[in-house]
């Protein structure tokens, strides 16, 4: 299977998560938004291939705080070795009662060229986190250890994100809404139908804010819309 090139990650920069599940139902995927974590730092897209982080419950013999100096902790192993341009992704069973990390593991990874952090957990050093430049995703704060309740098991494994499977390497795309999660094998075909798609749609809700109606528009059933279409796509050089 083939990266993705540039050039298709970039197309996904300029496309909705909205756009992106409808194109992916059509193919029948209906499982691919991750519920519940939301953006702490509204701003551009985030897109990058998945670099997983997998937690099980804690268990007390194993997570002090001495854990922590042993390099092969998965959860500091993971973030020293997180690729650049990757979008580092956390399994932590819907449980936000401790935090998935915090300001300095996630600076750490905006430093070494990570595009974003999600978790379906929460987050510690919040206030910190959301003035940071890379985009991160969480359910709430939550102030304590990771220690408490998480056990750091593996990286770079298959993962459950929110409800929603996640393989290293599929393509993670955020928006101000949300996180969507595309099968590596679909991305060109996603990326290139969604970028049409969403110069459809910036055509449709200007109609629309003219006042048209939804009939004939969306879907565009009536012949005439994709005249208009066309010339719109031509005025405005899209």
């Amino acid at each position: 299977m083939t990266e993705p090139t540039p050039e298709l990650l970039e197309k996904l920069m300029h496309v909705s998560t909205a756009t992106l599940t409808t194109a992916l139902f059509k193919r029948g995927f209906r499982n691919v938004f991750i519920q519940g974590p939301y953006r702490m730092n509204p701003g551009p897209n985030m897109v990058g291939p998945a670099y997983t982080l997998r937690y099980i419950p804690a268990r007390e013999d194993l997570d002090g705080l001495d854990s922590f100096a042993d390099r092969a902790n998965p959860q500091r192993k993971g973030v020293e070795e997180c690729p650049p341009g990757s979008v580092f992704m956390i399994d932590s069973r819907r449980d936000s009662t401790a935090a998935s990390a915090g300001c300095i593991l996630a600076t750490r990874l905006m430093k070494r060229g990570c595009k974003g952090i999600v978790t379906d957990g929460g987050f510690r050093d919040t206030p910190e986190i959301s003035a940071l430049e890379m985009p991160a995703y969480h359910t709430r704060p939550s102030a304590p250890t990771n220690l408490t309740k998480h056990h750091a098991v593996a990286i770079n494994d298959p993962i459950a994100c929110g409800g929603v499977s996640v393989f290293p390497g599929d393509i993670i795309v955020g928006d101000n809404e949300g996180v969507v999660c595309i099968p590596k094998h679909l991305v060109a075909e996603i990326a290139s139908e969604t970028e049409e798609m969403t110069v459809f749609e910036d055509f449709v809700l200007e109609m629309v804010q003219n006042g048209a109606s939804i009939f004939g528009l969306y879907p565009p059933t009536d012949p005439a819309t994709k005249d208009e279409f066309k010339a719109w796509r031509e005025q405005n050089n899209r």
